[in-house]
């Protein structure tokens, strides 16, 4: 039989060429993260090339190490009982497939998981994100402030992708900032005004520009649970008094907020009157129905891709077309739909377990905790009002994050035992 040079290559440098890619996945999977506020197209190319470039990598112990564990293994488990799902949908395989679409990234959580075991600096990662979306930030700024552009991007102040994701991911960059500013309040002063300034810059664009109203209830949450972190119960009641003279501030100041929250109620009241015309009335119709088709279907649920037919179907003849969606706006009813019960306690173990990943960061200063447990709070509170593990954007930030930050941080924890 035949032999190739490569054959004879030393083990030396087999290993050295491992190394290499090891740092080449990591190199990518920082470049996704910064192409996440950007670029739909690049982040998917990107991701690809990290799981070809990652995967050679990768050994049968350490896999099986976050695949028996529930942070790595609930992932996997949600996407194999979506793929289970497609077999009693009564539906096309096309629409099954497509059903089974958003599942297929949290299969890159345990492989984030056993990446980042290794090592791999999270911070460069959190500062991958936030130089991003400075670079966001300013841009959204300067359309608000050039109203004469011809060029307006997606929005007033929103450059690309929606005001949605905008407005969350600035969120997180401010509760991020502030949480450092806190850390560093005794030591470097100066640099924690730095970034109060800077927090306080993305909050106000979130306030002025581009205020999607999950997000304000994520904000609430995030505030209590930082204060909290500092101080306890003590911090809470502080955190609250401090973020409702900011929330009255620019609440007094922004008639763009009061807009949005008034419209808010008004089509919450439109839609108790009859007319499901508006956007909260329509989300509060999906929800009804969501509720109708688990109760048809309570413990298997419908099968994967069963959602758009379902709300075909179930559409008064002469529906305007904003009635008819594949999204039911709520993760655990698109989970529950489609899989049942058993999907939601998948759903549920998974994020659980990734809570328990980040459970320090009310009871210790470390950065890299914090952030991760803002992500995994966003993704749960913000999946009360969105699919946002299967949208793209917002399900790549939540599966980037916690594959990155939570094996960052139990790396870290390892070595400090």
């Amino acid at each position: 039989m035949a032999t190739s040079a490569s054959d004879f290559q030393p083990v030396g440098q087999h290993g050295d060429f491992r190394a290499r890619l090891v740092r080449v996945a990591e190199a990518l999977a920082v470049a996704a993260v910064i192409s996440l506020p950007w670029s739909t197209t690049a982040t998917g190319v990107l991701i690809v090339i990290w799981a070809i470039t990652l995967i050679p990598t990768l050994d049968r112990p350490s896999l099986s190490r976050e695949l028996s564990s529930v942070a790595g293994g609930a992932p996997v488990l949600l996407w194999a009982l979506g793929a289970i799902g497609m077999l009693w949908a009564d539906v096309s395989w096309g629409e099954r497939i497509a059903g089974l679409s958003g599942f297929h990234k949290l299969l890159a959580v345990p492989l984030l998981l056993a990446q980042f075991r290794r090592g791999g600096n999270a911070n460069w990662v959190i500062l991958g994100l936030l130089v991003s979306c400075l670079g966001l930030l300013t841009v959204s700024w300067f359309l608000v402030l050039w109203p004469g552009l011809s060029w307006r991007g997606n929005g007033l102040g929103v450059p690309v992708k929606s005001y949605i994701f905008q407005s969350e991911v600035f969120a997180l960059c401010a509760l991020g900032l502030t949480a450092k500013a806190l850390e560093l309040w005794l030591k470097r002063r100066r640099l924690a005004l730095g970034l109060i300034l800077i927090a306080a810059v993305f909050l106000a664009n979130v306030g002025y520009v581009a205020t999607a109203r999950t997000t304000l209830v994520v904000i609430v949450v995030l505030v209590l649970l930082l204060g909290w972190r500092q101080l306890g119960w003590k911090g809470a009641l502080a955190a609250s008094v401090a973020a409702g003279i900011v929330a009255g501030s620019i609440w007094a100041s922004s008639p763009y907020l009061r807009e949005r929250v008034a419209h808010a109620v008004t089509e919450a009241n439109m839609s108790d009157a009859g007319n499901a015309g508006t956007p909260v009335g329509l989300r509060l119709g999906f929800w009804e129905k969501s509720l109708i088709f688990v109760s048809q279907a309570p413990l298997m649920g419908h099968g994967t891709g069963s959602i758009p037919k379902l709300f075909r179907d179930a559409a008064v003849p002469g529906a305007p077309p904003g009635t008819i969606t594949a999204n039911p706006h709520n993760q655990i009813f698109a989970v529950a739909i489609p899989l049942g019960l058993i999907g939601v306690a998948a759903l549920l173990a998974m994020w659980i377990g990734h809570l328990a990943l980040f459970r320090n960061a009310l009871f210790c200063s470390d950065f890299v905790t914090w952030c991760g447990l803002m992500v995994v709070v966003e993704n749960v509170v913000g999946g009360m009002f969105n699919s946002q593990l299967f949208d793209f954007t917002e399900g790549w930030l939540y599966v980037l994050g916690v594959g990155i930050l939570g094996r960052a941080r139990l790396a870290k924890q390892a070595q400090e035992s």
